[in-house]
């Protein structure tokens, strides 16, 4: 193919996949009740499962809006979030398009597994950080005073601001095996490599952490490093895994 077919090929990818965006955004932005009223505002819920199944009495989770036009701006924002995630396994499915006929049979082999990992831990991050993080940390805050005279009292904006960096980014960030998988089939790294690098990963960790909580504070920074050091240690286990069938 010439490099005109190539661009071609990239547009109809870019194309189809604006679509898939474009109507699952459409169709999300009309049930809001149900994006907010049950999936967004869960953890906010004294009855989540959550909170139900370690036994916690939660006080209601009240939030307010001070901006005039933010709910109509957030309500566009966390749409256009859920929408990627309803159509991220199409994406994926997209962008292996594109690439496959520039591979080897060998390699398409890899890389096909790699994009179906990356698909299913894409959602179990997203898992992880809606059902556990989000709500630990809501815990947190919500009890935390530095004076009884000093109540609580929560934002819309920031509210959201620390779901799509739980939820969302966690999602992201859980692509690193898939990632690891592919660089160990071709020999760039190695099940050795990854445990020597080990405590050089706890910083990079712990950066990445920093990074993606918006408020900072280190109990939240030790919530969110600790799935990702596990999911560091199953990266090990699939390198190992790769590196024994080369």
């Amino acid at each position: 193919m010439s490099f005109w077919d190539h661009l071609d090929e990239l547009r109809g990818v870019l194309f189809h996949s604006v679509i898939a965006l474009f109507v699952s955004f459409t169709v999300l932005f009309f049930f809001k009740d149900f994006v907010f009223g049950v999936v967004v505002l869960g953890p906010t819920r004294p009855d989540f499962w959550l909170y139900s199944l370690l036994g916690f009495q939660v006080p209601p989770f009240e939030l307010i809006n001070i901006e005039i036009a933010a709910q109509f701006f957030i309500h566009i924002k966390v749409t256009f979030f859920a929408a990627i995630v309803v159509t991220f396994p199409y994406l994926c499915y997209q962008i292996w398009s594109f690439i496959s006929p520039a591979l080897y049979q060998n390699e398409k082999k890899t890389i096909r597994r790699a994009f179906g990992l990356g698909a299913g831990l894409f959602y179990l991050g997203v898992a992880v950080g809606y059902f556990i993080v989000m709500p630990v940390v809501l815990i947190f805050f919500q009890g935390y005073q530095v004076s009884p005279e000093v109540t609580n009292t929560f934002s819309l904006t920031s509210y959201i601001s620390m779901f799509s960096a739980m939820v969302f980014m966690m999602g992201l960030l859980f692509e690193f095996p898939s990632v690891l998988a592919v660089l160990s089939h071709f020999g760039i790294i190695d099940r050795q490599m990854m445990k020597g690098f080990r405590r050089y990963a706890i910083v990079v960790i712990l950066i990445l952490a920093a990074i993606l909580t918006p408020t900072g504070d280190p109990f939240t920074l030790l919530v969110v490093s600790c799935p990702l050091y596990l999911l560091y240690e199953f990266s090990i286990l699939i390198c190992k895994s790769d590196t024994s069938e080369e």
